[in-house]
């Protein structure tokens, strides 16, 4: 049996607000950009900058999470999967896009002295924790195959 794993893990700032949609289905979906950068000192001494950015999909209450609490500039951790679509666009040309959807997410912007993080997995809903690791508001648990990539509005 041949091992595979898909597993993206990123700290970095949004680019822009999240943009919260509904599906035909009703369920929340939300879009954003996280920037990242590749920081080293070239053979002149001089320090580069490389920023990467990362499209990132959050769905149904944790969508709904990014898009309440989340704000251009915000640092944050996500864990998810890439996932790539592809289409037609109004041109005839096959486009591609690669996304991270996002099942993990914690806010590192503080207020106070608490960050909170928030998960999502397929077979264990929604849990929020705090600083104390302890899950504060347990959510319903997600059921295969209640969303396909068709039902993406955009």
């Amino acid at each position: 049996m041949a091992i595979s794993l898909n597993r993206v893990q990123l700290i970095g700032n949004l680019t822009r607000d999240p943009e919260l949609r509904q599906i035909p289905g009703g369920q929340s979906v939300a879009s954003f950009c996280i920037a990242t950068n590749l920081t080293w000192t070239d053979q002149s001494g001089q320090k580069q900058d490389k920023p990467e950015y990362h499209n990132v999909i959050a769905w149904r209450k944790l969508a709904d999470i990014c898009a309440q609490y989340l704000r251009k500039g915000s640092k944050v951790f996500v864990e998810g999967r890439l996932q790539t679509r592809d289409w037609e666009g109004d041109d005839g040309v096959k486009r591609y896009r690669t996304e991270i959807i996002v099942e993990n997410m914690i806010m590192l912007d503080k207020k106070g002295d608490t960050a909170v993080g928030i998960e999502q997995s397929y077979g264990g809903g929604i849990k929020k924790r705090s600083d104390n690791g302890k899950d504060e508001v347990p959510a319903p648990t997600l059921k295969e195959g209640d969303v396909s990539i068709d039902d993406l509005p955009f």
